[in-house]
Order: C-alpha cells, then sequence, then structure tokens
C-alpha cells in the first residue's frame, strides 16, 4: 500500500504587502503640502528681486483683477468707484492704523485703480502698504 503524502497549500502571505501599503498611506497624507488658493485669479507683476513679505498677520487686502474691480479681504465690491472701497474698509472698523495693507493687483489692471486704491488707504491714515509681488528668477 502507498501512502500519499499530503502536500500543504501554499498561500502568500500578504500582511507584511498591507503594513507598507499603510505606511505609504501614511507618509503621503503627512508630507503633502497645503497652499493658500485664492478665488480670485491674479497674474501678478513681477520683481526680480524684491523685500520680503512681514510676517504680521493681514487683516486687510485688497485685490484688483484684470477689469479694474475692487476685492475687500476676497469679497467683491459692486462697483470700482474710490467712495464705495472708502465706506467698505470703514466698514471693518479697523482701529489700527499701523495694520498691514496688501494690494494685490493683476500685471493687467489700470494704474488708475491701483493709484485709487492706494490713495484711499493713505487717506484713511494707513502707512503699512505694500504692494504683492511674485519674484522672478534670473536677472
Amino acid at each position: 500500500m502507498f501512502h500519499r503524502t499530503r502536500r500543504d497549500e501554499l498561500d502568500v502571505n500578504i500582511t507584511p504587502l498591507i503594513d507598507v501599503v499603510f505606511l505609504l498611506l501614511i507618509f503621503f497624507m503627512v508630507s503633502t503640502s497645503f497652499q493658500r488658493d485664492t478665488q480670485i485669479a491674479l497674474q501678478l507683476p513681477k520683481v526680480v528681486e524684491g523685500a520680503k513679505a512681514s510676517d504680521a498677520k493681514i487683516t486687510l487686502e485688497i485685490t484688483i483683477d484684470s477689469h479694474g474691480n475692487y476685492f475687500l479681504n476676497g469679497k467683491a465690491l459692486i462697483n470700482n468707484s474710490a467712495e464705495l472701497l472708502t465706506r467698505a474698509i470703514q466698514k471693518l472698523q479697523i482701529t489700527d492704523v499701523a495694520t498691514p495693507v496688501v494690494i494685490s493687483a493683476d500685471a493687467k489692471s489700470s494704474y488708475q485703480t491701483v493709484i485709487t486704491a492706494m490713495d484711499v488707504v493713505g487717506k484713511q491714515g494707513f502707512s503699512n502698504i505694500s504692494l504683492a509681488t511674485e519674484t522672478q528668477k534670473g536677472q
């Protein structure tokens, strides 16, 4: 009588593979960087090298799109008049005139709209005014 040796079933242990996949998933989740995207598409003017923006929290941001429309802290204004911009800034009730003001204007916006925004902010006593630009490498 022949005794047949019984073969054990072979199976692949995928537990280490699952562990590696989870570790990779955690690594990519932790190493992902998030950036603040504005809702308004702007093409900022370029400078070769400029001063670094201050680390202070920006509390007043005026954005001007390519059509000359004003946005105050991301909210669109009805028209691009200086009076409306003045009232909108006054409505924010900012008492500290040392509050940094950043004016981000599209490179294709008119020069007059930028000057008007600077004039409005200056008349309200703000002195810490900066213009947002993109740094251009080279040159």
